[in-house]
């Protein structure tokens, strides 16, 4: 990799039974989870996956005000170091939206490290199919049921290295964690709960009537106590959406991967980045979504106290937008974007890009910014050094037929 200067930087199921019944604080808990003992001294990474649909504009994001094609693009939703809400300098070309002041801290403390100019193979601009390649890991389109997280978390070794069990968070599990890896799920409820003694006599009835849906039912009222355990109940859900939602979804996950006997690898998914319209500059309708996520990683990083340090969070939308402003104050469906990677385990402090320039000739299809990362890239080189995952496997099970994608390698401190 070389940093702008050029140098080197290194479709939802319907909802169970099981779910009305327990207020949906515990949906979708296809398995069980083992629970295996650490050896004494030994590392306990947390891995946690967010994807942000609808195509964050990573341009506005990072800004990269050093290149002397920015302000020209971008017109009025151009950020700016100074004046009225300046946005907060990174390296000297890039900067960060001043909505994520802690993405900042973070940075400054070297957690944090942004990959700019990235993408995945897709190349053309539907939600949907961009959304399927990124989560499933697969090179290109196509019929896909598992994700590239659940691949992994089915080849981990089953040692005291990663404790084996993931966490959908959601209504609906994301695909990347989809497969048939052990997976729990979690959602904030948005009915009450129902209390231990009606939630015993349905088991009981189902374990007569429906055996598959009664042992659905008890991994997943065993879900809800881990939940309880870990102080969780009050949440309501709100939606991922907006700034409340996204902390709420935040604080429970946080919670459920900070127990000793929860799980360790998670993935849930934030709405509503598609902004055709008045998506705003330093304050705005994206400004609210930056502010929100940035709202939640600080919640991710309060929740999990001590297990901070050994923690990565990896932030990734489907593709970004166009380089240049609409005729609504928008920007449409791009190509070039931008990821974050936070926690107490990365290597931060730097914005990785291979900068492709913002003149007409420079942009993808003369209209979006180039992508020069593959986002398989950054993915593999999290595996590869936070979870000790070899390159082999990342190439043929994890990520299929990418053997030409190398793993970004020094990501991790």
């Amino acid at each position: 990799m070389v940093d702008a200067h050029g140098v080197k930087s290194g479709c939802a199921p319907c909802v169970s039974r099981r779910a009305a019944l327990t207020g949906g604080s515990a949906l979708f808990a296809w398995s069980f989870l083992p629970r295996l003992a650490s050896a004494a001294g030994a590392r306990d990474p947390r891995l946690v996956v967010v994807i942000l649909r609808g195509a964050l504009d990573g341009m506005s994001a990072v800004a990269p005000v050093g290149d002397p094609d920015y302000v020209a693009l971008r017109q009025s939703i151009a950020l700016a170091t100074s004046g009225d809400h300046p946005a907060l300098p990174l390296d000297g070309f890039f900067a960060l939206h001043p909505a994520m002041t802690n993405v900042a801290r973070l940075y400054s403390q070297g957690h944090a490290t942004l990959v700019h100019a990235c993408a995945t193979p897709y190349r053309e601009r539907s939600h949907f199919d961009g959304q399927d390649v990124l989560e499933s890991g697969q090179p290109h389109v196509g019929p896909t049921d598992t994700g590239w997280l659940n691949r992994a978390l089915a080849v981990l070794p089953k040692g005291d290295r990663v404790r084996v069990g993931g966490l959908g968070i959601g209504l609906v599990t994301p695909l990347v964690l989809r497969g048939p890896a052990p997976v729990l799920g979690w959602a904030p409820p948005v009915i009450p709960r129902a209390d231990d003694a009606i939630a015993a006599r349905v088991l009981d009835l189902y374990a007569h009537r429906d055996p598959l849906l009664a042992e659905l039912l008890a991994k997943g009222l065993d879900t809800d106590r881990l939940a309880s355990r870990a102080g969780m109940g009050n949440e309501k859900g709100r939606g991922a959406d907006n700034a409340e939602g996204m902390k709420t979804i935040a604080v429970g996950a946080s919670r459920l991967l900070a127990q000793d006997e929860g799980p360790r690898l998670a993935a849930l998914a934030f709405d509503g980045w598609d902004t055709h319209a008045n998506e705003g500059a330093a304050t705005g309708r994206l400004a609210q979504l930056l502010g929100g996520l940035d709202g939640a990683l600080a919640a991710f990083e309060d929740g999990l106290g001590e297990h901070w340090k050994e923690t990565v969070i990896v932030v990734a939308t489907e593709f970004g937008r166009t380089a240049k402003v609409n005729g609504t104050v928008g920007t449409d469906h791009g190509t070039g974007t931008i990821a974050f990677l936070v926690g107490g385990a990365v290597k931060g402090g730097r914005v990785l890009a291979d900068w492709p320039g913002l003149k007409e000739a420079q942009l993808h299809e003369k209209r979006d910014l180039k992508p020069t990362t593959d986002l398989r890239a950054l993915f593999k080189g999290v595996l590869a050094d936070h979870l000790g995952m070899p390159a082999g496997v990342l190439a043929n099970r994890v990520f299929p037929d990418s053997a030409k994608v190398a793993p970004m390698r020094g990501l991790i401190g």
